[in-house]
């Protein structure tokens, strides 16, 4: 059974130097529990904060990866999981593609960054978002089946990209925001985590 601490520290470690809100939104618990969780942590000495930011302490870390070999041998050992994270790792070599050719484009045989004043050129990327992300849906569910936790990215990943085929761009790649690549990217992360995988570089 996992714990409040395992899933606050696990999402401290997902959304490094992030406050309550952000820590909450990968957890699946409210602010205010995720609040009296953190400090706990803290007073634990497995969690740092700072300024209102928080990041594993070097015994939180070590903490949490002992935990998850226990708290996921099963999910580990699921086929129908693996298999999933699988597919998900052959789509992500496309996501991460299209990424690139949302943020530069080619002019003159060399890419440059994209400023976003072609909106057919962006369109026409937000087109093919859609269309990985329609195919990305099944593997989504099969995690899902494993992992309920990980329905709250599903919800995350519709609105991002509900934004940006509205027109607001960044809601494809923004760091700052809960942009579609930001979301995918943490998705990424919490599977690593999930199944001691290491992220391919």
């Amino acid at each position: 059974m996992n714990t409040d601490l395992h899933l606050v520290m696990h999402g401290v470690a997902i959304r490094k130097h992030s406050g309550v809100a952000d820590i909450a939104g990968v957890c699946g618990l409210s602010d205010a529990r995720v609040q009296q969780v953190l400090a706990s942590g803290v007073a634990q000495g497995r969690i740092v904060e700072a300024n209102g930011r928080f990041l594993l302490s070097p015994a939180g870390q070590l903490i949490l990866a002992s935990e998850y070999s226990r708290f996921y041998v099963n999910l580990r050992a699921d086929a129908a999981f693996n298999a999933a994270c699988e597919r998900f790792e052959r789509i992500n070599v496309e996501l991460k593609q299209l990424i690139t050719d949302w943020q530069t484009l080619a002019i003159g045989g060399q890419r440059v960054p994209n400023d976003h004043s072609d909106a057919a050129y962006d369109r026409r990327i937000i087109d093919r978002l859609g269309g990985l992300h329609e195919r990305f849906e099944p593997i989504l569910l099969a995690l899902i089946a494993g992992e309920s936790r990980l329905g709250l990215y599903q919800q995350k990943l519709d609105a991002a990209l509900e934004k940006a085929e509205a027109g607001a761009t960044a809601a494809v790649s923004d760091a700052r925001s809960d942009s579609y690549h930001t979301v995918w990217f943490e998705l990424h992360e919490d599977l690593l985590r999930l199944g001691g995988r290491q992220r391919e570089e």
